[in-house]
């Protein structure tokens, strides 16, 4: 079925074919499609009469104001439909990847000690409370420990409803985030006890509020909701400024670190238990809901913990067959 909006250029077919392709194999799809109708349009006001490299050059002039990685998303995304349409046009125009804007570079990560997040967890209850709300430290306190203990998105974390903790077997449903995919986490047992302790505060405060399809981190309005990702990080970054924790260039490290600092975790706990990584690599993409390992090897760069680690354990297999260079004198 197509989908319910008009493209007028001479792409318009190309492009309908596309969507429907994508939205059929379970991709949402909304803001490709946006995209795709910007170019439509861009098409037809130059009255173009096919996409070449100069109408795609006048399209992207339009993307000047947005940032670099926003552009070359977009840019990708007109270079993966001429792809598609090459498969029954062979001498379609395609796009050369060199006209893109050169990739963002990527943030270096900040790794937690065990030390900050329970500074982090401390800190937690000192919070600003209302007669109204008392629970925004316990919120707060259950958040960054679900955060440090599973590595969930943020957008994950404030997506999870009641309904997801099962108590029965200690688990947690993360509904479809990032790539369309849920999963199901189990839980360690002071996670779980975390959870259950702020239930049943919530539950002594607020009965009605515990239902199946109600927010777990209600943000304490009358109509039952979550917090908003800017808002969870407003109060993250200010626990942050509290407890003294920044990077080493002087910024605040970001939610997302949290994610970063149970993969290394759980990559040097396996490092140090002597196992393969790599043979580990699919069941942490799994539990993380990265889409492939590649996306989990990012986390096998050589941060130095990690770089420690790897060394530690080469020498100690392989340490024996290295031999010393000789002394100056003695060459």
């Amino acid at each position: 079925m197509s989908l319910d909006v008009e493209f007028c250029s001479p792409l318009a077919p190309v492009i309908t074919r596309y969507l429907d392709l994508n939205t059929a194999l379970g991709r949402g799809f909304s803001g490709e499609r946006a995209t795709l109708q910007s170019l439509d349009r861009s098409l037809v006001t130059d009255g173009a009469e096919d996409l070449t490299l100069e109408s795609f050059l006048r399209w992207t002039r339009s993307l000047e104001h947005l940032k670099s990685g926003v552009r070359r998303n977009r840019m990708r995304l007109v270079r993966n439909l001429c792809l598609f349409r090459r498969r029954t046009e062979p001498a379609c125009f395609v796009p050369e990847k060199t006209l893109f804007p050169p990739p963002h570079q990527y943030v270096q990560p900040y790794i937690f000690t065990e030390t900050e997040i329970a500074q982090l967890i401390e800190t937690t209850g000192g919070l600003l409370t209302t007669r109204a709300y008392p629970l925004r430290s316990l919120v707060f306190r259950l958040g960054i420990g679900l955060l440090y203990t599973t590595g969930l998105r943020r957008g994950e974390l404030l997506r999870i409803r009641v309904g997801d903790y099962d108590p029965r077997v200690q688990s947690l449903l993360v509904r479809p985030s990032k790539f369309h995919k849920s999963r199901l986490l189990p839980l360690s047992p002071d996670t779980a006890q975390e959870i259950e302790h702020y239930l049943a505060a919530r539950r002594a405060h607020r009965p009605k509020t515990i239902t199946h399809e109600a927010p777990l981190f209600w943000n304490g309005s009358p109509i039952l909701r979550s917090y908003a990702g800017a808002a969870f990080y407003r109060v993250f970054h200010a626990l942050l400024q509290q407890a003294g924790i920044r990077k080493p260039d002087g910024q605040f490290p970001r939610v997302h670190d949290v994610r970063h600092t149970f993969a290394m975790n759980a990559l040097l706990g396996w490092y140090r238990a002597g196992v393969d990584v790599q043979a580990k690599l699919p069941l942490l993409a799994t539990y993380m809901g990265h889409v492939s390992i590649a996306s989990t090897q990012y986390y096998l760069r050589f941060i130095e913990p990690l770089a420690s680690a790897a060394s530690e354990r080469f020498a100690a297999c392989y340490g024996a067959l290295v031999a010393p260079l000789p002394e100056e004198g003695a060459r």
